[in-house]
């Protein structure tokens, strides 16, 4: 009985697909939801910084002052905290792997020009509206300040009537 399952197996592994792929030669075709690494799409990210706060490990580091994003991909544990947290969606899982190295490297992503242009417009909006909120507040005062003096005047002037 032995000899005709294994004549049965071999005839139908002759005749079958191999299972295993030619690896170099034919790349692997990864699962829709395969975690590979953190991608950053530099042009919608505004560097708020919550995927830092968020990340477990600590591998990534934004710097405001120098806008740039940063990653240290061999210290990422793939958890995808920090693209579920981010409020733009510009962070996303990739689906190939990190490619296996000698050295721990970090990879950082500078904003691109289009960012870097609506950020200044931003904190130029912002100086603006400072500017004008703080004239509205001084002519506040002002116009409060003649007021009272108006009333005091007036309050003196009914006092010199009454004598």
């Amino acid at each position: 009985m032995n000899n005709v399952n294994y004549i049965g197996q071999t005839l139908k592994n002759l005749f079958s697909k191999p299972a295993t792929v030619k690896y170099p030669f034919e790349p692997r075709e990864f699962p829709e939801r395969t975690r590979g690494h953190v991608e950053n799409d530099m042009d919608v990210c505004i560097l708020c910084g919550l995927c830092q706060m968020r990340c477990p490990t600590g591998a990534i580091t934004v710097d405001k002052k120098g806008q740039t994003w940063a990653i240290r991909p061999f210290s990422c544990i793939q958890c995808r905290s920090c693209v579920d947290n981010c409020p733009k969606k510009s962070l996303s899982m990739g689906q190939q792997y990190q490619e296996p190295g000698t050295e721990k490297i970090e990879k950082k992503f500078d904003l691109s020009d289009k960012q870097k242009e609506a950020l200044a417009e931003q904190a130029r909006i912002a100086a603006e509206k400072a500017a004008a909120a703080k004239a509205a507040m001084e002519a506040k005062k002002k116009a409060e300040a003649e007021a009272a003096a108006k009333a005091a005047e007036a309050a003196g002037n009914t006092a010199d009537v009454k004598e």
